[in-house]
């Protein structure tokens, strides 16, 4: 009887494993505290050798002074003393003298002359320590930054990653060290990085392509069917209803794939006038704006940023949009947009009438699919992502988005860029 054979083994799971090989002497690897020991160890040993040779040619020129004589024996035949470091034992003052009283003279001067030395020894030896601190300051100085050089270099590239520039490497140079093995250790993340983002941004592509073709096909055939005078009119109404569906349907995928392309910082960037974009924004409103009885006023100064105008446009558009949708009904309401510089920054300003809003649910109102006591269903204002899409626009652009209750209904949306 045949033996039926055995299935074939699975293939192993891929893994990663982001150890690096051992070395065969761990001890000989240059290791930063090996560095760090024998650079720091070598700058006291420089530093005590260079000390101590100054304090003993201080002490030497001190000891050298301490041996001039006191006194000389000056005359011929009658032996006179005479001193210039010790007055008390000179010819002219010590006739007299008792020999004990001319014996402590002698002493007292003595210690005089040695308190002397010393205390030169010891002003000497303090400025001597003030300057080899002053150098070993500097010399330290500059070699921390040596060895904090790759640290500065790793920064920097951290910095231009968090720009959306993913195609950085530090690719660091030098000895098997800590900092190399940081460096390499980073530069296989951002491989690993750049590797997801280029997914994902393959993702939003196809996904853009598939969501926006059976939406276009179904507003196609649904304005076909509409386009016919001889339909019934509950089908006229239904067609409607859903051309309508289909058509809150496609805002809303635009505006998710917007929010996920505006989520990463803007690599390519031009200079953008927002009193412009203000103004391009305002013209395409205007006639729902009029519709509402909503009059839309303001001073736009000229605030040139360097970013994506299509992108700021947007901006523009959804707080414009939002302002004119959710004012107050009827005449009476009014929108003002404002563009300027202020401290070195471009701000656009959109102020508007409308309900009372607490400042507690400020927050909320930037945050996907949410409102103002009401949810996404229900309205036909929008879709509930127009805020968000401009705090995530603002925010790859360096910038930030601000919401503030306006004294008496309203709110204040105050958008920073940077120049």
């Amino acid at each position: 009887m045949a033996t039926t054979p055995a299935p074939p083994a699975a293939p192993p799971k891929p893994t990663w494993d982001p150890q690096r090989p051992q070395v065969p002497f761990p001890w000989l690897r240059p290791t930063i505290r090996i560095r760090l020991t024998l650079l720091y160890g070598g700058m006291f040993l420089i530093a005590g050798i260079l000390l101590l040779s100054i304090i003993y040619l201080l002490a030497a020129q001190a000891i050298n002074t301490g041996n001039q004589p006191l006194f000389k024996i000056v005359g011929g035949t009658d032996i006179s003393v005479s001193s210039e470091q010790c007055p008390a034992v000179d010819a002219d003052s010590s006739v007299n003298v008792p020999l004990t009283d001319f014996n402590a003279a002698i002493a007292n001067c003595i210690d005089d002359q040695r308190r002397a030395a010393l205390d030169a020894l010891l002003s000497r030896s303090l400025l001597a320590l003030l300057g080899l601190a002053v150098i070993a300051f500097a010399f330290g100085y500059a070699m921390a930054g040596r060895v904090l050089a790759p640290l500065g270099r790793i920064t920097r590239t951290a910095r231009a990653v968090a720009g959306s520039d993913l195609s950085r490497r530090i690719e660091l140079d030098g000895p098997d060290d800590e900092l190399k093995e940081l460096a390499d250790t980073f530069d296989d993340m951002l491989e690993r990085l750049q590797r997801a983002f280029t997914a994902q941004q393959r993702f939003v592509g196809n996904a853009s392509h598939e969501l926006r073709t059976p939406l276009a096909i179904n507003r196609t055939l649904l304005e076909v069917h509409l386009s016919d005078p001889n339909a019934p009119a509950e089908l006229q109404q239904l067609g409607k209803t859903l051309l309508a569906t289909n058509e809150r349907s496609e805002q809303l995928v635009e505006g998710l794939l917007l929010l996920a392309r505006s989520d990463n910082q803007i690599v390519e960037r031009k200079p953008v006038d927002l009193a412009e974009v203000a103004s391009q924004a305002v013209d395409q409103v205007h006639a729902e704006a009029d519709a509402k009885k909503v009059e839309i006023r303001g001073e736009r100064a000229p605030a040139v940023v360097q970013g994506n105008g299509v992108l700021l446009e947007r901006i523009a558009l959804n707080l414009v949009q939002n302002a004119v949708r959710y004012n107050v009904p009827g005449p009476g309401g009014w929108v003002e947009v404002t563009t300027e510089l202020q401290q070195g920054q471009a701000v656009l300003v959109v102020t508007n009438t409308g309900p009372v809003v607490p400042a507690y649910e400020i927050d909320n109102i930037f945050e996907p699919f949410r409102r103002l006591r009401t949810e996404r269903t229900g309205s036909d204002k929008g879709v509930g992502l127009g805020l968000s899409i401009v705090r995530s626009v603002a925010r790859a652009h360096g910038g930030h988005i601000a919401a503030q209750p306006r004294e008496g209904g309203g709110l204040v949306m105050r958008v920073t860029l940077p120049v």
